[in-house]
């Protein structure tokens, strides 16, 4: 893939401002005096301005889609039901999408978004996601898309989709940190005061929100497991700590963070083993330990499966070969 710098979001008629702005937040704010990479960013009509939001106002997009074409990343905000329903986008816009594909570029979908990719042919063969009201209609019309309607993002690279509107914030910030680090994610999430980071395989909706969960209890657990990661850890152990049975402590954790407390714990894990690797000059081992893995070899396994590379082409990818 081509890098992260030259960033374009492109609004078609009905386009919904929030996911709009959420492209616009982490990208299109230079934040060059928080020592954080700027982005030459650009919003794009698809169709002929000016462009009507589905608030009914309009705006008109300084770019045409010649821009696309040096585009790294083209994000597709979401559309209006009634735009979903009505089906079709103009073919010079589904075309300038599939050229940006094949030369090596992203293109990332918030929400409805998805449905401009499944016109566009992106989605064929692909894992993906949207919101989940509207996960049955992105399945019955693209039959040959795989359509996860559990998840907050998928990444099936070079196609990523979210779900709603906070998914799409996740998804962004996800790919930064694939491309740029976790010292750029962190430092973006932290201007836009999100958590920098949600698991894409979280589920969609969750009972409630961590922060007010079993009165405190929960919350204050996963605090203590943040500054406790070395420690390890059994499941048994956990229910106690938050004074419940396994089986009571199992279903109301996934209830309230809409993932598994080992999932949970093995994601906390890789963060911290990420920005080690990044930011200090630490042994694979030394990392392993610390991040709670124990050893480099069961580091490693994890590290394949959840970013799909090893921890030392993860440090040479962030931090270039003076490492040696």
């Amino acid at each position: 893939m081509g890098g992260l710098s030259n960033i374009a979001v492109v609004v078609v008629n009905d386009f919904h401002p929030f996911e709009f702005g959420v492209v616009c937040e982490v990208f299109g704010i230079d934040r060059v005096e928080d020592g954080l990479p700027a982005y030459e960013f650009g919003v794009v009509g698809g169709e002929p301005g000016p462009v009507r939001s589905s608030n009914d106002f309009t705006i008109q997009p300084r770019f045409g889609l010649e821009r696309l074409a040096a585009a790294d990343l083209i994000a597709l905000p979401a559309v209006s039901d009634g735009r979903v329903a009505r089906h079709g986008y103009p073919e010079p816009l589904l075309q300038a999408l599939r050229d940006a594909i094949d030369r090596g570029a992203r293109v990332l979908s918030v929400c409805s978004g998805a449905f401009i990719l499944g016109e566009a042919g992106l989605l064929d063969g692909r894992r993906c996601t949207t919101h989940w009201r509207y996960a049955d209609e992105l399945a019955r019309r693209y039959p040959a898309a795989k359509v996860d309607p559990d998840v907050l993002y998928v990444d099936d690279d070079p196609v990523i989709s979210s779900a709603g509107t906070a998914a799409g914030i996740d998804a962004c910030l996800y790919l930064v940190r694939k491309e740029q680090g976790s010292r750029v994610a962190n430092g973006i999430a932290r201007r836009m005061v999100v958590p920098p980071h949600r698991d894409g395989g979280q589920a969609q909706y969750v009972t409630q929100p961590v922060g007010p969960a079993c009165n405190g209890v929960l919350r204050d657990l996963l605090e203590w497991l943040r500054a406790n990661l070395a420690e390890p850890v059994t499941a048994r152990q956990l229910a106690a700590r938050a004074h419940m049975s396994e089986r009571t402590f199992a279903r109301r954790f996934v209830q309230d963070t809409g993932t598994t407390p080992q999932r949970w714990l093995i994601g906390q894990r890789i963060l911290l083993a990420q920005q080690l690797l990044e930011e200090t000059d630490e042994t694979v081992d030394s990392i392993a330990e610390q991040a709670g893995f124990g050893n480099a070899t069961a580091m490693r396994h994890h590290f394949r499966i959840w970013r799909g590379t090893t921890p030392n082409a993860y440090r040479h990818l962030f931090r270039g070969d003076r490492l040696g």
